[in-house]
């Protein structure tokens, strides 16, 4: 009996999920409960982007390529799960980019989560990543060793560099968490190119999204506004 009752329990919660979990996507003009989902509209592209070990389900929507969000279920465990974002393509290098910014608005969980809401900026030839951590939440921590702390494109980070083993990674992460606001990307560039870390690359994807560790019982991520300017 009581087996039955813990059953029926769990099926009752799974099924009201999923009605909600729905509810949010269907209304949507685009959803995806597939890991490696994408959707192009004019010059941006969403991806799901579950590509962690260990991962749980994930609903990526959207009502266009500026108002997106997920609805993530990742377990309690170590190890980034999934990086749901929206990317423009650039194909300039640093010193002809001139004007290159982007602005932010979100909605995100604070409690029993463990993410970061980041940037993820990568030379054309991806030998180069530049993270930006706007916010973040739960033990996670950027990757390298901490090189300075700096003013720089709007605002003030702890800067890390490193490198994951494929290719080199500067984390800027911001002294304090923040909901929105905007980044001089191009900014940024300059700053790492003028100490040295890199020469005149050529700017791929600007990413921005959810870098993901868990977010048990299902967390909403929701981006209000995103844009990338220049």
């Amino acid at each position: 009996m009581f087996r039955s009752l813990r059953l029926a329990i769990g099926a009752f919660v799974v099924a009201v999920t999923l009605a909600f979990t729905a509810g949010t996507a269907n209304a949507a003009v685009w959803y995806s409960t597939d890991r490696w989902g994408t959707w192009t509209s004019g010059s941006y592209t969403l991806y799901n982007n579950v590509w962690g070990s260990g991962y749980g389900p994930q609903t990526i929507w959207a009502n266009s390529t500026s108002n997106w969000g997920v609805w993530a279920n990742h377990p309690n465990t170590g190890g980034i799960k999934a990086y749901p974002n929206a990317t423009r393509y650039i194909g300039r290098t640093v010193s002809s980019i001139g004007t290159l910014t982007s602005s932010f608005n979100v909605t995100v969980p604070t409690s029993g989560v463990a993410f970061t809401s980041a940037y993820d900026i990568w030379s054309s030839d991806n030998a180069h990543e530049i993270m930006l951590w706007m916010n973040y939440y739960g033990a996670v921590g950027p990757l390298g060793t901490l090189q300075t702390t700096a003013t720089v494109g709007g605002h003030t980070w702890k800067i890390y560099r490193g490198s994951n083993g494929s290719n080199n990674v500067y984390s800027f992460v911001r002294t304090s968490n923040t909901s929105s606001g905007t980044v001089n990307v191009a900014a940024i560039a300059q700053w790492i190119r003028s100490a040295g870390w890199f020469g005149n690359v050529t700017i791929g994807n600007v990413q921005f999204g959810y870098e993901i560790t868990s977010s048990s019982g299902g967390k909403d991520f929701v981006t209000n506004s995103f844009s990338v300017s220049g």
